[in-house]
């Protein structure tokens, strides 16, 4: 089983012939996933470099391709427009890679997706979503990952995270550990995003083949301690967290638009705190994430 994505996926990508979109193209399809078709207005009609089709609009195609999926690396000035555009189309899962989306077109684009609720959207400024051994939608190196039917250690793990080289790094542990891991979720580091923890909580939870949860978080906002509330409330598998910014100063943004200490509540002590009070296990760094991942299922490494 997985969550959002899987080997059935259909994927279209907005922006396809852009320097980007044309190599994460590639990527994706060397990996196994179902690419099928790609949007670049003005160029409808006519073959990208892998020989998939491309349309002028999603709408067509969705039409011409059935497409389930979208990942987009559409520049941030058109980028909210394009998220629209594809749910406007009803494609049911929309990866946003592209970074510097403006926060008031995002709040617009908040909006639009609430009236169309058959559509998900993943970041903006993520590295996507990975269904290992399946469907790979976006810009995480494949090959690190381990299929969920190929754990060594017989456990397999769903992984959140705020932060495109930890969850590699998450990833990475896991998988020298003989941990596989379901499917991976990278929900961006903007301030107004699509999918969040919870949302992502919840289907690992309902998925039958995750064993456990590792939630990878940072400074700034209340996302990780809303998510440990909810944790302690309605999550039954053990989850292991680690909150990246401990020495970071406040006021200064740290990599991500919405990693910025604003209040004495969105440090990465305060958000430790409440996350362990809320019965999550702490990795206290980076590099004890698969190690602690290991000790809360059992597994001797």
């Amino acid at each position: 089983m997985s969550i959002l994505v899987n080997q059935a996926t259909r994927v279209i990508c907005q922006g396809i012939t852009g320097e980007a979109g044309a190599f994460h193209t590639k990527n994706c399809l060397e990996y196994g996933t179902k690419m099928v078709g790609g949007i670049t207005p003005g160029k409808g009609g006519k073959k990208d470099a892998n020989g998939l089709p491309i349309f002028d609009t999603v709408s067509q195609a969705v039409a011409g391709t059935g497409a389930h999926a979208t990942m987009i690396f559409v520049p941030p000035p058109f980028a909210a427009d394009a998220i629209m555009e594809a749910a406007d189309a009803g494609v049911a899962v929309i990866v946003a890679i592209t970074e510097g989306i403006p926060v008031l077109d995002m709040v617009k684009v908040k909006a639009f997706l609430k009236e169309r609720p058959n559509s998900v959207l993943i970041g903006p400024n993520c590295p996507g979503v990975i269904t290992p051994g399946e469907c790979k939608i976006g810009i995480m190196p494949g090959y690190i990952h381990t299929p969920a039917k190929e754990a060594k250690s017989g456990k397999k793990v769903g992984i959140i995270s705020r932060s495109g080289t930890l969850t590699y790094e998450a990833v990475w542990q896991c998988s020298t550990r003989g941990i596989g891991q379901t499917t991976c979720v990278g929900i961006g580091g903007d301030p107004i995003k699509g999918l969040n923890f919870i949302e992502v909580l919840d289907l690992l939870n309902a998925d039958p083949d995750t064993d456990a949860i590792i939630m990878i978080g940072e400074i700034g906002g209340s996302d990780e301690t809303n998510a440990g509330l909810h944790i302690q409330k309605h999550i039954k598998k053990p989850v292991v967290a680690f909150i990246a910014g401990r020495t970071a100063p406040p006021g200064r943004r740290m990599g991500h638009a919405g990693a910025i200490i604003s209040g004495g509540d969105d440090t990465a002590e305060s958000k430790i705190k409440a996350l362990r009070s809320c019965g999550v296990s702490i990795a206290e760094s980076p590099a004890t994430l698969g190690e602690t991942m290991a000790q809360v299922l059992g597994i001797r490494t």
